[in-house]
Parts: C-alpha cells; structure tokens; sequence
C-alpha cells in the first residue's frame, strides 16, 4: 500500500518511479498478478479462486474461470462474475435472493450509474453486489452477470474467521 501511494505522488509530480515490492508500477496501472503461474497457465492466485470456490460450495465439479489483475487500490478485492444456471433465473430473483443473504448488500443504482467499488467495501463487513443483469450470450436465461466488492482483511480474512468461529457448536 505505501508504494502505491509512493507511486502515485512520484508520478503525479512527474518524476520517475521504480517499484520495489510489485514487477511493476501500480499507481495508475493494472497487471496480471505477480503470483507464479503453473502449467496449465493460471497464476496462483487464479488456482485459489478456483479451490476455494469449489471448497465453499463443496462442488468439486463446479466451473471457475479467474483472471486475477493487480489494480491501484488500497484495500478491497473486485469481481466480475458470471453464473450459468441449470435452469432459467431471472434478475429478479437473484435480488431477491441476495437481498436475504445475511453479509450482502446490494449496491445497483442504474440511473446514477452507482454500483460496487472497493472505495466503498474497504473498512466495511458487507460483501457489496450490483450490476446484476442476465447474461446475454446464454440463451434460455440460464445466465447471471454481476460485480462484487469486498473488504479482504475484514471478509476475506478476520471477520470470516469469527462468523465462522461462532456457528461451530459450544
């Protein structure tokens, strides 16, 4: 995070900048992570994408596929996800759904063109899920698109911990 903000003042000033903790400059820049990439292609951080998805759900069949990019923001991790259902589902139900997960709230202003942002995740509990719309390249409306923020220290790490921690039996 201090080398961001570095990068950021060194460049707005106009002067040069060399990163020393990321391959490359991350103040106004975006870049593949800089995890090590295995044979099939995908970096580290796209493989944990794909186990841990298919750990949650306790599928270990389930389809994930993940690009994961470094991008120039202090805290909170974003992503563009596309569902394919078995049968059709609507966005309507999938707001309805969400509207009732507990940890969730929907951020999805069309009209002031207002949906989720790490600005606006970093420091909070709720995942934050906007841009819900049907997939238009899966026909038979099987398809969901929609884009996620999260505060990775406090979802990703300590506060799942805790609620985790808490339903286990006494």
């Amino acid at each position: 995070m201090e080398e961001l903000k570095v990068g950021a003042r060194a460049i707005l000033a106009g002067e040069p900048f060399e990163p020393t903790v990321l391959p490359h400059p991350a103040a106004f820049n975006v870049f593949s992570h800089n995890s090590d990439i295995g044979a099939n292609g995908y970096n580290e951080e796209e493989m944990k994408m794909v186990n841990e998805t298919r750990k949650i759900f306790s599928c270990p069949d389930i389809r994930v596929a993940a690009t994961c990019v470094r991008v120039p923001v202090m805290r909170a991790h974003a992503e563009s996800i596309n569902i394919e259902f078995t049968n059709p589902m609507s966005e309507q139900q999938v707001r309805d759904i969400l509207a009732g997960a507990p940890g969730v709230k929907i951020v999805d202003d069309r009209e002031a063109s207002y949906f989720p942002m790490p600005k606006d995740a970093s420091g909070q509990d709720d995942i934050l899920v906007g841009r819900i719309r049907q997939d238009i390249s899966q026909p038979g409306g099987v398809g969901i698109e929609m884009f996620v923020c999260g505060d990775q220290i406090r979802k990703g790490a300590a506060l799942n911990a805790v609620q985790i921690a808490e339903l286990l039996p006494a």
